[in-house]
């Protein structure tokens, strides 16, 4: 065996060395190499609660592997090639302390398409994903799935060429009633967690975009099932004709399960080409230096998300909006116990802060021919359904949106003065269940062609 070299990780830095068949004692971490053994999984099963160096090299497997015991885990330069589009690269499950750093995951060529996660950690704990590169794990899943964890830590990985063409079937739910052609996929996901910090990271979509093009060539938006009856909030109009705009699905980065995770950090990171840049159902949330560019949506919190922090953010390019907060159809009032049910506590949104972001070159995405000038830079909507609890007390203090066109924009090579890709900077839907309790301080808001917004603004 090659000699391991000192590995440069926020996780790990150890040296060892070792020679051709030569077994060396284990005296550190780094003694247990997977060259030693016939496979990777054979390497962690032969030594539980030992971190397993993977060297240099291309690691090809056929099933995934597993990842059980609590303080193992994998590091070093090597790359693991999945050649099965039927399951994940990497699955860790019900373990304490589990780390994987510096690992290249990727698929074989013709087999990146999947309906799988790259990794996906179920029910563990202190779990570190520490400079991992997931590469074209084209899912309508997630590349990085966290599920029903507390206290992990995604930190500093590139996850690139995450989405694929596929069909997003709403037609089990009474609220929409329809299934349609779409691009979908996520970068990293979380779900029913607790604790859990997304710092550094950079997700990067350059395979598949919005462009005129793609929508022809997959005839993406297009009704492929629709149910007897139209769905709750499905918009009329959508029904009718049977398309939805709405076919660019999926987040760069998404916490949810309102109800249940909560305590997450999001900061510090980089993301490109995304449908839904950062999207939150959570609370006690904080977003925080990231860069979220050429996204139709920026962020949105929704469906439940009280106590939210969005501060010092850079929002460019994006089309629909760059930052939106709205009770969504998950959104309920507390109620009491009754018929043998106990009480359920209050499910809302508000209770947040926006303040110093700055959202430039709005409307000069890839989305902007199928939004329009009717999106909003910022926009606070009323509930999906009439039940649902009214967004409340939110403070929106020392944010700019800037219109780039006033400066001259390149168009035909010659600078030109092009008026605002917006309406409003602010939009507020009114409505029963409409927002209450928005504060408005300090902001630079350049007007859209109708003006600021499309309410009067009250500090």
């Amino acid at each position: 065996m090659k000699a391991l070299n000192i590995v440069a990780a926020a996780c790990l830095t150890l040296l060892t060395v070792g020679h051709a068949n030569e077994k060396q004692p284990a005296t550190t971490l780094a003694d247990v190499s997977a060259s030693h053994y016939r496979s990777i999984q054979e390497a962690l099963n032969a030594n539980p609660g030992r971190m397993v160096y993977v060297p240099a090299g291309d690691y090809v497997i056929a099933e995934k592997i597993r990842i059980r015991g609590d303080n193992s885990g994998l590091f070093g330069p090597g790359r693991i090639i999945q050649t099965n589009p039927n399951t994940q690269i990497i699955e860790i499950e019900g373990a304490l302390g589990v780390q994987l750093c510096n690992l290249t995951l990727t698929r074989a060529e013709g087999k990146m398409e999947t309906k799988h996660e790259a990794v996906v950690a179920m029910k563990c704990r202190d779990l570190v994903l520490d400079n991992l590169r997931v590469l074209d794990n084209r899912t309508r899943s997630a590349a990085i799935a966290v599920r029903e964890c507390t206290g992990s830590q995604i930190r500093g990985c590139l996850v690139r060429n995450y989405m694929r063409i596929t069909v997003d079937d709403r037609t089990g739910s009474a609220d929409w009633g329809y299934a349609f052609k779409c691009i979908d996929g996520t970068g990293i996901e979380v779900r029913y967690s607790k604790g859990t910090l997304i710092q550094g990271n950079r997700v990067i979509e350059q395979n598949l975009l919005p462009t005129p093009e793609n929508q022809k060539k997959f005839d993406l938006g297009k009704f492929v099932k629709k149910n007897a009856q139209k769905g709750v909030i499905t918009n009329q109009k959508t029904w009718d004709e049977e398309y939805t705009s709405a076919w660019h699905q999926g987040s760069a980065i998404i916490v949810t399960a309102p109800e249940v995770s909560d305590y997450t950090q999001i900061l510090g990171n980089t993301i490109e080409n995304a449908a839904q840049g950062i999207d939150l159902h959570s609370d006690h949330v904080i977003v925080s230096q990231n860069i979220v560019n050429n996204s139709h949506i920026g962020m949105k919190a929704m469906h439940g998300s009280r106590h939210v922090l969005i501060l010092g953010n850079q929002f460019s390019k994006n089309d629909l909006w760059s930052i939106g907060l709205m009770p969504g159809a998950g959104s309920h009032a507390a109620a009491p116990a009754r018929d043998g049910k106990p009480a359920v506590a209050a499910n809302v949104d508000g209770g947040s802060i926006i303040a110093n972001n700055i959202i430039s070159d709005f409307g000069y995405g890839h989305s902007h021919w199928i939004w329009g000038e009717n999106a909003a830079p910022l926009r606070f909507n009323r509930g999906q359904k009439q039940d649902n609890p009214p967004l409340s007390d939110v403070i929106i203090q020392g944010n700019i949106v800037y219109d780039t066109g006033r400066d001259q924009v390149i168009v035909d090579g010659q600078p030109k003065v092009e008026p605002p890709r917006y309406n409003y900077a602010v939009i507020i839907e009114g409505g029963s269940n409409g927002p209450k309790g928005l504060h408005f301080f300090y902001n630079i808001l350049h007007p859209g062609t109708k003006g600021i917004s499309n309410v009067e603004l009250k500090p």
